[in-house]
């Protein structure tokens, strides 16, 4: 499946919608017309949530087995669940954890996008709602974790090895599960993921003060933002775009500053590479969502709007004391570089990522088992540089020969298509049962990942928005 430009809206809200692929709509037969949704019933842990029946998706279509498998639905623990067992079950379980669906208060379930390879392939599948919504990854590691018992539990049938897989905020799950729980899992795929934890956020921040300090524009990081705060930010925004060449809803014609907000973008998301011309028009024409529905996208991702807190942790998660903005690639900084970083705004922390499963958990980097992991080299909300931050950890920890990075030709969050999907499970999948690594793409190489064709190896299939196509 693709998130393509006309499901943003939908893919894309509310702001930090860290998403979650939805199921290929040919993965179950019509249901009868006579089966009816149930209405959404009190959690029996949060107080104030409802869990949505999880025979049915969100718009109303009944969740039934296909031809070839059986399915199990329920609610245990203030979560949703869906299990998916083929007829000809081969023994093994994949684990699917959804990504970021706001701060509502219904949680529901739904399916992965590998539904009908999974089923074909012999693999059953088990999916949470999570007992909560928002960023927390701690109860969707908890809630996906416990679908291993309650699969046995279910079906009478115990899995004899199990490989989690996320998308977004799910690909958070998955790499601090496989380190949480090391025993429990074969291999783990996450894709899109927020394999940085943290840096994601500082991500959103750099994004957000380099446009300030090039603009011209003040700005403020507050630690508890007050009611009127988000009209102030929107206000200082909309003072930067005209100096940056910004304009909402159109694709921007940059400034001499906007060009180098770019280039200093650029590098703080990946570095130089194909597409990022596309993607940073993409992302800027992009709308963000409430409180500021009315600016581009990644400036509604401001930290400052939170205090820096995701809306989970005990402080402020953001750090850019020691950030050198560049944007080039000389071994020496310019004259205009040192510029911008006397007067870009600095934050100091006041929280840390979590040792545990509270707040925001830290991804260790110290993968038990092999990962495989597709990042869009486009993506400006969960941007590529989160495989980086990941395989730095992995390496520093000599776990690097565990993870397996591959670069996708898209500008969108999670624009994968099926093959692309399918190839990068399979391939897992034989690594854990042969132990030979499969290719992946030199994503730390400064030069593989500027190279023209970055990206090429991997993709199926070419995104119009991207630009330059694969030769």
């Amino acid at each position: 499946m693709r998130i393509s430009r006309k499901h943003l809206a939908f893919a894309l809200a509310p702001a930090l919608l860290l998403g979650g692929l939805g199921a290929p709509a040919a993965a179950a037969p019509a249901a009868p017309a006579a089966l009816a949704c149930a209405a959404p019933v009190p959690s029996a842990t949060r107080p104030g949530y409802t869990v949505a029946d999880p025979a049915c998706d969100p718009n109303g279509t009944p969740f039934t087995a296909t031809a070839d498998s059986t399915v199990h639905t329920g609610i245990r623990d203030g979560a949703a669940y869906r299990i998916e067992v083929p007829k000809a079950w081969n023994g093994q379980l994949v684990v699917y954890a959804h990504g970021y669906r706001g701060t509502g208060t219904v949680v529901y379930v739904d399916s992965p996008a590998l539904r009908a390879h999974y089923v074909a392939r012999g693999f059953a599948w088990a999916a949470s709602s999570y007992q909560t919504n928002g960023y927390d990854v701690g109860q969707g590691v908890r809630d996906s974790y416990a679908l291993i018992g309650l699969f046995r539990e279910v079906t009478a049938q115990r899995a004899r090895s199990v490989y989690m897989t996320g998308a977004s905020m799910g690909g958070h799950i998955t790499a601090v599960a496989i380190e949480e729980h090391p025993r429990a899992f074969a291999g783990a795929m996450p894709v899109c993921g927020v394999l940085g934890d943290a840096e994601l956020f500082d991500y959103f921040l750099d994004f957000n003060v380099t446009a300030a300090a090039l603009s011209g524009v003040g700005i403020e990081f507050p630690a508890t933002p007050d009611a009127g705060y988000a009209d102030r930010w929107r206000a200082q925004v909309k003072q930067m775009l005209p100096a940056l060449g910004v304009a909402t809803g159109r694709p921007p014609v940059l400034t001499e500053a906007g060009r180098t907000w770019s280039d200093v973008v650029e590098r703080r998301s990946g570095g130089e590479r194909p597409g990022f011309a596309g993607a940073f028009a993409y992302w800027n024409t992009a709308p963000s969502s409430a409180p500021t529905p009315d600016l581009p996208f990644v400036f509604g991702l401001y930290p400052g709007l939170s205090g820096g807190t995701a809306g989970i942790a005990g402080g402020n998660l953001t750090d850019n004391r020691r950030t050198l903005y560049r944007s080039t690639d000389r071994v020496l900084p310019t004259a205009a570089e040192w510029r911008l970083n006397t007067q870009v705004l600095r934050v100091a922390p006041t929280a840390q990522p979590s040792r545990g499963l509270d707040g925001v958990p830290r991804v260790d980097g110290r993968p038990p088992v092999p990962v495989l992991s597709l990042h869009d080299v486009g993506d400006l909300f969960v941007p590529f540089s989160m495989e980086q931050v990941y395989a730095r950890r992995a390496l520093l920890n000599g776990r690097g020969k565990l993870f397996v990075s591959r670069a996708i030709r898209g500008v969108g969050h999670c624009d994968f298509t099926q093959p692309e999907l399918r190839q990068g499970f399979d391939d897992l999948v034989s690594w854990v049962r042969t132990g030979h690594r499969p290719g992946g793409d030199a994503i730390l190489n400064r030069r593989a990942v500027a190279a023209a064709d970055f990206g090429c190896r991997y993709t199926v299939g070419e995104r119009a928005v991207f630009g330059p196509a694969c030769g």
